[in-house]
């Protein structure tokens, strides 16, 4: 492992409960063509070759999903898993903290992204590599976006100054580190870039994918069933 993986940290957070996907469990445990969202995020993670630690946030008291982390082969990597808190940021703080001190990237990735493509980790990595202390991939955003008051349109805006953010997200860890510590009260943000935002620092774009597709609903785990499966065939096509 080189010197530079060793310096970045992964928190997966995978503490999610999975309600709109309906399945009756941690959304991290559910099966997308025979391998949990959990094992497939993992896999995506160490295809990058980026990393040198994984810090997996899991539901508090959870025994199955702590179950893959340690079976997982971390070839290399050091991987622990944490009990998230009640609030996305509260997860990703106890993540953040079971992350070595002297890790100098860190990249929060949600488990429901397990699709996402290597080159992705890469584009990130290297933006905060290049001097970006906050980084997000996203890609364009194709339908027309609406601005509502309950049920009236108060605004239409202009969908060239859009972007559909993904995971995973990147950051000096100062930077997160001081984020999360003058933001503690925020319970309602989305992504760890909001955090940094708050404090009037600067995020980049990075590009993203149409793979990075976040698994919400039913739909999208049909799309992201169909997505592992056609990879599988073409994989044993080319052998």
């Amino acid at each position: 492992m080189s010197e530079d993986s060793r310096r970045v940290g992964v928190i997966i957070v995978a503490a999610g409960a999975g309600v709109r996907l309906g399945r009756g469990m941690p959304k991290a445990l559910v099966r997308c063509a025979g391998r949990t969202l959990l094992e497939l995020a993992l896999d995506g993670v160490r295809a990058s070759a980026l990393a040198g630690h994984i810090s997996v946030v899991v539901p508090s008291g959870d025994t199955e999903l702590r179950a893959i982390v340690h079976a997982h082969d971390p070839s290399g990597l050091t991987i622990t898993a944490v009990d998230g808190g009640p609030s996305r940021p509260e997860s990703v703080r106890a993540g953040l903290a079971a992350l070595p001190g002297d890790v100098g990237i860190v990249l929060v990735h949600d488990a429901a992204r397990a699709l996402t493509p290597p080159h992705v980790f890469h584009s990130v990595v290297a933006a905060v590599r290049g001097g970006a202390p906050a980084v997000v991939p996203g890609i364009a955003v194709s339908d027309t976006i609406k601005v509502v008051d309950g049920n009236t349109v108060t605004a239409t805006p202009d969908r060239a100054t859009l972007r559909a953010v993904q995971t995973p997200q990147g950051f000096d860890a100062a930077t997160l580190r001081g984020a999360h510590a003058a933001a503690r009260k925020h319970s309602s943000v989305t992504d760890d870039a909001m955090l940094v935002e708050s404090l009037g620092t600067p995020v980049t774009l990075a590009p993203g994918d149409p793979l990075a597709f976040k698994v919400t609903t039913p739909l999208d785990l049909m799309l992201a069933e169909a997505v592992v499966l056609q990879a599988r065939a073409e994989s044993q096509e080319d052998q």
